[in-house]
């Protein structure tokens, strides 16, 4: 069954650009607009996430963070 993982994002304006940042795993990324670095970070966490599940180390890092992950 797939979990459900939710976790905070802040969008800023950085110069030009805006950055997308999830504070509590340090992920982030960027876009012209705060939609895009909306959808950039997005995709960030899930190749994240992803990673983590191919390396065995999601529940960890979750714990670590204290995100808790609902089915």
């Amino acid at each position: 069954m797939a979990k459900r993982i939710e976790v905070r994002i802040e969008i800023f304006q950085e110069g030009e650009l805006y950055v997308g940042l999830c504070p509590d795993l340090d992920v982030s990324s960027f876009g012209e607009t705060p939609e895009e670095a909306k959808q950039s970070v997005q995709e960030a966490l899930e190749a994240f996430f992803e990673e983590c599940e191919t390396m065995g180390t999601l529940v960890e890092v979750l714990q670590a963070a204290n995100i808790p992950a609902r089915e």
